[in-house]
């Protein structure tokens, strides 16, 4: 009965984990964070020619780079500005384009997906300046303060407009859901202009964008407007839970909680990684830029994949290498032959379901508790600033030692990394160890039965 109840959880847990995972709007968040990769690589490039002299203190170096490279560290911070500046506007528009083309291969709705995006940009930019009720009439926000410059509405900063970067793309989602769903109402309702067949494409996809898009401005605008007469903005309101989420997870116990549910999921069968980084990469985004402006955010970048996932989920770099070069028996030697280089890119789902962990009892606590020990050596040293805060954000399959480097621009982060893999082993060495061992007996006692 009990082996009844406990397969009948993980059937249903599985089955809600998968269809929240398979859902049109964590499909369309996750293409989104791979859209912002190519921009905060590129803007990582310039940012590092921006720190030089902080990453490599070297005797001298610091006159040679300002005599030289350093004349044009202000055109390297426009090219930096031009990709993480704009953040917001990049993951959210992705997702609003990718949420819309969803929705028409899905449910063959007549939509189009470059609308859906160029609403979205209309949509956002309403949130974008800052009102307010004045006189009897709306007015924008003026302020010449050191700390806050806002003209015409629009605060800015030496990164740009602040609005639409890092900080707005929690709204950015938010708006990108309501134009969509409002996109897609009119068009199911056929509340839209529709033109002969031999109007050429562009003109009758223009027209036939009228109706929704004036929909989308009318509400978003409305909305905005009744929270601007009650002292406050779309902007602001949005804010306040992504503020109040983003410093839980930048705790200790919050970074944990989030690793901890990552491989709960994943040891059900479920990509742990997809599901909850859904939820965490708008707040490592706006971390990581915040970081950049002076903030010491550890949550930021892809503290992940730079200190505690390193091999992949369950941190399992240092397993696979002592499976392919120690372990005895057959079927781990094996395993471990095979793991041993997409490991070092952290691609670990030959071990996963192949040794397995996925629903084996015997490896559930290492692979839990590895990549939270891990996790606490990173998070301890990145915050007492033994190394230095997280300004960069690393492709995920960066190897060991060099995504720790890039991430904090520094060779104490690289040391890190290293370090973060090694307490990982620690802690899964008796438990591979005995598993190996008992898997040895049971290949010799099936020879001998032979």
């Amino acid at each position: 009965m009990d082996e009844n109840n406990s397969g009948s959880f993980k059937e249903k847990m599985t089955a809600v984990a998968g269809k929240f995972a398979s859902s049109r709007f964590v499909r369309a968040i996750m293409a989104a964070g791979y859209s912002v990769i190519t921009f905060s690589i590129i803007g990582a490039i310039f940012l590092i020619l921006t720190i030089l002299p902080q990453a490599f203190q070297i005797p001298g170096f610091a006159g040679i780079y300002a005599d030289t490279v350093g004349r044009f560290t202000n055109l390297f911070q426009v090219v930096y500005n031009s990709t993480m500046g704009i953040l917001a506007l990049v993951f959210s528009g992705t997702f609003a384009y990718t949420y819309t083309q969803i929705y028409r291969d899905e449910e063959h709705i007549d939509l189009n997906p470059l609308n859906g995006l160029f609403m979205f940009l209309m949509a956002m930019f309403i949130t974008v300046p800052q009102l307010i009720w004045k006189s009897g009439s709306i007015q924008f926000v003026q302020s010449l303060d050191k700390s806050n410059i806002v003209g015409g509405g629009y605060a800015v900063s030496a990164s740009g407009i602040t609005r639409i970067g890092a900080v707005g793309i929690f709204t950015g989602l938010v708006v990108g859901w309501l134009t969509v769903q409002i996109y897609r109402f009119t068009i199911k309702h056929n509340w839209s202009i529709k033109m002969p067949d031999s109007v050429p494409s562009g003109v009758s996809n223009s027209f036939s964008a009228l109706i929704p898009g004036f929909c989308v401005a009318l509400i978003v605008a409305l909305i905005n407007l009744i929270l601007v007469l009650v002292g406050t903005d779309l902007f602001k309101i949005l804010y306040i839970p992504f503020s109040f989420i983003s410093n839980i997870a930048d705790t200790w116990w919050g970074f944990l909680v989030i690793i901890f549910l990552v491989h709960l999921l994943w040891w059900f069968g479920i990509h742990g990684a997809t599901i909850i980084s859904s939820f965490y990469t708008p707040i490592v985004l706006a971390n990581m830029a915040a970081n950049v402006n002076g903030s010491t955010h550890f949550f930021a970048g892809d503290p992940m994949n730079a200190f505690v996932i390193i091999g992949g989920s369950g941190a399992t770099l240092g397993m696979a290498i002592w499976l392919a070069f120690r372990a005895r028996s057959a079927q781990l030697k094996g395993i471990g032959k095979v793991e041993l280089v997409p490991a070092l890119f952290n691609i670990n789902e030959p071990i996963l379901f192949g040794l397995p962990i996925v629903y084996n009892v015997q490896l559930l606590i290492p692979f839990i508790c590895a990549p939270l020990i891990s996790g606490i050596v990173g998070y301890f040293a990145v915050s007492t600033h033994i190394v230095h805060k997280i300004i960069l954000q690393q492709p995920w399959p960066t190897p060991v030692g060099l995504s720790g480097f890039i991430a904090t621009s520094s060779w104490e982060g690289g040391i890190l990394s290293i370090l973060c893999a090694l307490v990982a082993f620690v802690v899964w060495y008796p438990f591979i160890r005995h598993y190996d061992q008992t898997l040895l007996k049971q290949e010799q006692a099936a020879t001998h039965e032979e």
